[in-house]
């Protein structure tokens, strides 16, 4: 199964079988170029389908920008559902995209990516171009020009504020990288955008439209957040889920309203220069970039699990929007301080309390992660942080901290009590489930959300 994701771009006929059905569940996982218009579409463009001679299959729009093609400004290209390989594979490559999609070249430049991936630039830049097509420049550029589009399109910003926020160290680096990658230039994209609809803008209030993969268990997820909700910091309604971030330059307010296809972002930032790593965040909480398609394959191919699978369908393993936020909570002995206070949005007051806020109370695990003996991003190799969580925390708690802060997709944490009880209540002896497990990786983190379902319905 996972070789066959990695290999999905290089398989030029599947691809292009793809794109003549025009599949929406692919948007993402590759980029069409057509050489003879020089666009690249995602898989379910609707436009004209071309020859088969004409097009060259990317891993990545990077991949495609640097080979000198530009989006497609019907089917917007980057505005589809992240590719599943990220948190499906384990590897340097996957490691970096999570890092890049954060936000960390523009904040820490690729010195700062290479050392928090424990490799030199040389070795960084060498992989990513062999593995995805281009280096970590390029793959950031990428980032920063989908984040202007957001900018430009949905706020009322002067386009040189614009420049900076997204991320671009002078104007004429910016213009050049949207006239490049957009084949116009951002005021005719302002022009454009401003054509087709008013966009929801309040000063910097930001209203954005998330896609997902098909079916979406929003009840789940949002029953997930009301049951674990920490008071000011998140508020759930039936219908929408409210929280605080902490960004690298600020904080922000966000509040999720799921909808047909898409999830509604309502964003507030006190420096939007943070809207690409808060839209990341986001993604990665509400695991936006699943593939329910390729887990219900699996899943719903066991005779015990196939009818949980049916019952309900795109089920979602609940993210985190901050690695050590999330490590902090699942601390059952801990006496969490109140976090700052934040302007007040849909009822949010506060943020939640930081690791050196928390290690005033005297606990070790607060003070590890404030002093940096122990770090937990996105960018961390699963069995690396796993076994450095050991030294703090049970293997529960390792297991579903690595799960949830990485996006780890093949974690069944077999000694979970409530997974335990859900299989049993699906006929499957808890003691079988490590051999259970063989069969449904590489969605073992799925498997444990069916289990955990049954446990509490």
């Amino acid at each position: 199964m996972v070789t066959e994701t990695l290999a999905l771009w290089r398989d030029a006929e599947r691809c292009y079988r793809v794109v003549t059905a025009r599949d929406s569940r692919f948007d993402g996982q590759f980029i069409m170029a057509v050489r003879t218009t020089g666009i690249y579409c995602r898989p379910s463009c609707p436009a004209s389908t071309p020859k088969a001679q004409n097009v060259r299959f990317f891993p990545t729009s990077a991949a495609a920008q640097a080979n000198g093609f530009r989006a497609c400004r019907r089917c917007l290209p980057d505005a589809v559902p992240g590719s599943p390989d990220w948190n499906v594979r384990a590897d340097l490559a996957a490691r970096a995209m999570r890092l890049i999609s954060d936000g960390t070249v523009e904040r820490e430049g690729v010195p700062g990516l290479a050392r928090r991936l424990g490799y030199s630039e040389r070795q960084l830049g060498r992989v990513l171009t062999a593995e995805l097509g281009a280096g970590p420049l390029a793959l950031a550029r990428a980032h920063r020009a989908h984040s202007a589009r957001l900018l430009i399109e949905l706020s009322e910003l002067p386009l040189t504020d614009v420049a900076f926020a997204a991320g671009f160290s002078s104007v004429r680096q910016f213009n050049e990288t949207i006239r490049e990658v957009f084949a116009t230039t951002p005021s005719q994209l302002r022009a454009f955008a401003a054509s087709r609809r008013r966009p929801d803008v309040s000063g910097t209030r930001l209203s954005l439209r998330l896609p997902f993969r098909p079916p979406f268990d929003a009840v789940g997820l949002l029953r997930f957040f009301a049951a674990h909700a920490v008071p000011g910091v998140e508020v759930v309604t039936s219908t929408s889920y409210a929280r605080a971030l902490r960004l690298a330059h600020g904080t922000g307010v966000v509040r999720l309203t799921p909808a047909a296809d898409h999830v509604r972002c309502e964003l507030t930032l006190t420096d939007l220069r943070d809207l690409g790593s808060a839209v990341s965040r986001v993604r990665r909480l509400l695991d936006l970039d699943a593939d329910p398609a390729a887990v219900t394959r699996v899943l719903g191919a066991d005779p015990a699990l196939a009818p949980a699978v049916a019952a309900v369908p795109g089920i979602r393993v609940p993210g985190a929007a901050d690695g050590e936020e999330l490590l902090l909570r699942a601390l059952p002995d801990v006496a969490l301080p109140p976090g700052d206070e934040v302007p007040g949005e849909w009822g949010v007051t506060r943020l939640f309390p930081t690791a050196a806020q928390v290690a005033a109370t005297g606990h070790p695990v607060a003070e590890a992660l404030a002093s940096g003996r122990l770090e937990v991003h996105v960018g961390r190799d699963a069995a690396e942080l796993r076994a450095e969580l050991l030294t703090y925390v049970g293997p529960s708690t390792a297991e579903d901290v690595v799960m949830r802060v990485l996006g780890a997709p093949d974690v069944l944490v077999i000694d979970d009590p409530v997974v335990r009880r859900g299989a049993e209540a699906l006929g499957i002896p808890p003691g079988s489930l490590p051999e259970r497990a063989r069969a449904w990786t590489p969605w073992c983190s799925y498997a444990g959300m069916y289990l955990r379902r049954t446990a509490v319905s």
